[in-house]
């Protein structure tokens, strides 16, 4: 499995000037159309983004899909890594559960989401629900196969050594699943702020997703721009300032 090691990662000097050439290219694109309302410039969503922002809509809707976002991940990434632990250490468990698993995995996001208004309600849990069980399938997918990539060497050596199982823990058990962990969160962060977007477009009266919905009604194409690139910037700055920087330091832990 590859890491991401940091002389692979951009600079912030590179990462600018990318972003940089993604606004060129946006603006000349948005050039080519004669109506701007169908894809309006980098200039227009600025205006759109500024007087959203001032008048504390955005901020707000930000803060609702973070906080769903957040809980589902935390929920996600706990009950996914847990059972993907046993999964990948019991195996008559992963025997049993196995084609749970399958299904799970393969649920379309859309018909839980929609099983879990049905079923719940139209409220704050069943998005939260709908959420953490469309990701929670992938993450024991990931943590099993980190389990059973485990050095069996390592095993021997600790019951050589006599280690109890919270030094197990800490230094066999953890290096070796860090960069499985790593990847779970990565994929994890991708994937849930999509989910709660449709989850929010479908059923819910505040967050991105349904500030997506209600401009998406009105044909307004440069307010759907701004609610969605303003949350792609916080996911730029997650991925960048903070994922790809535990990875590195999980990289250097495993290391030592």
């Amino acid at each position: 499995m590859a890491e991401t090691r940091a002389e692979d990662r951009p600079s912030g000097a590179v990462f600018f000037l990318s972003l940089g050439l993604f606004g060129l290219f946006w603006a000349a694109l948005a050039g080519l159309k004669a109506d701007p309302t169908v894809l309006p410039g980098p200039i227009d969503v600025a205006r759109v983004f500024w007087s959203e922002a001032m008048s504390g809509r955005l901020p707000r809707e930000l803060v609702a899909t973070l906080l769903r976002v957040t809980v589902s991940f935390v929920l996600a990434m706990t009950v996914g890594s847990l059972l993907g632990f046993l999964l990948g250490r019991c195996r008559a468990f992963d025997r049993w559960a196995g084609p749970w698993v399958t299904i799970f995995l393969n649920l379309p996001a859309l018909v839980l989401i929609v099983l879990c208004y049905l079923w719940i309600g139209l409220n704050e849990i069943a998005a939260i629900v709908a959420v953490t069980l469309n990701k929670t399938a992938m993450v024991m997918v990931t943590i099993r196969q980190g389990v059973g990539a485990f050095d069996p060497a390592l095993e021997d050596l600790a019951t050589v050594a006599r280690l109890s199982r919270r030094e197990r823990f800490r230094h066999l058990v953890l290096p070796q699943l860090a960069p499985w962990l790593a990847v779970a969160a990565r994929n994890g962060i991708a994937v849930i702020w999509k989910i709660v977007l449709v989850v929010e477009f479908l059923g819910r009266s505040n967050g991105i997703g349904f500030r997506i919905h209600l401009y998406f009604q009105q044909f307004e194409t440069a307010h759907v721009l701004v609610y969605s690139l303003a949350f792609v910037a916080v996911m730029l700055v997650i991925e960048h300032g903070v994922i790809q920087r535990l990875e590195a330091r999980v990289a250097y832990w495993k290391k030592r």
